[in-house]
């Protein structure tokens, strides 16, 4: 063979070699049309932070249909006893179903607003306080972008400041259709991917920080640790700014979620 046609051929086979062997050992394939399953998904419940001061049990939010999980956010069509302008749809696995250890891999389409940010994250299955436990933002979309950010979050990246190693990317999606975000979970590392593609890679590191802390000693990687799922269509807040209510309502479909691991 040309020794230039070689090094081509095996710089393509190197390029394809095939990711490490999974086993599939939990998925939603959202199949059963008009039920969340409920031993496995709650509500998100409102609170006082951007990302769920909007948040509703109102049914029109939520939605199987058609192999999807639909969640909605809308004008408050005017619920008694409730004066927020907008209210929104989430789901989460907490107090029910957590992860480590594995791949979560998620399908979904975005809607496009202004003021439009749906998220799918990864908080302590523990309860461990917020920043100390973590978070893994395993997509955030703002507006209408054909922007995925993907991000960790801890004691050491928020209190302290640290930036090293890197702590986010963002990655172009297939906007007004279905994308695949991902995260492995190691011992030692998280790695993101949308589509495939390795995206952002967050490793565990020696570092000179001693505070005693009980998480980790500087909280530097607190995610080697259980988390539970949140997927959540919120609108407006301090990040993705004003909700325009002529672009509502927008939604948000997931076609399944999928956990692996190691085979």
């Amino acid at each position: 063979m040309n020794r230039i046609l070689f090094i081509i051929v095996t710089c393509v086979m190197l390029s394809f070699q095939p990711q490490p062997d999974w086993v599939l050992v939990w998925e939603d394939n959202f199949d059963t049309d008009g039920v969340i399953d409920e031993t496995i998904w709650s509500k998100i419940p409102r609170g006082r932070s951007d990302w769920n001061n909007y948040m509703s049990d109102h049914e029109p939010l939520y939605d199987v249909k058609d192999g999807n999980l639909i969640l909605r956010g809308m004008v408050n069509p005017g619920i008694a006893g409730d004066t927020v302008p907008f209210i929104t749809g989430g789901v989460y696995t907490k107090d029910k179903k957590g992860f480590q250890r594995g791949r979560i891999e998620i399908r979904a389409m975005l809607g496009n607003a202004q003021g439009a940010w749906p998220a799918f994250w990864l908080l302590p299955f523990d309860n461990t306080p917020w920043p100390y436990g973590g978070e893994l933002d395993i997509m955030e979309r703002l507006n209408g972008e054909d922007i995925a950010y993907q991000t960790v979050h801890s004691h050491y990246t928020y209190h302290l400041r640290k930036n090293t190693p890197l702590q986010g990317s963002s990655s172009p999606i297939r906007n007004n259709e279905y994308n695949t975000y991902s995260i492995e979970l190691y011992a030692d590392s998280v790695v993101f991917f949308v589509n495939g593609s390795r995206t952002f890679h967050y490793p565990r590191i020696e570092t000179d920080l001693k505070l005693g802390s009980a998480a980790d000693d500087d909280g530097q990687f607190p995610f080697d640790r259980s988390f539970y799922l949140l997927l959540d269509m919120q609108l407006g807040g301090s990040w993705v700014g004003k909700v325009n209510p002529d672009d509502l309502p927008v939604e948000m479909y997931i076609d399944w979620v999928r956990f692996y691991e190691w085979k």
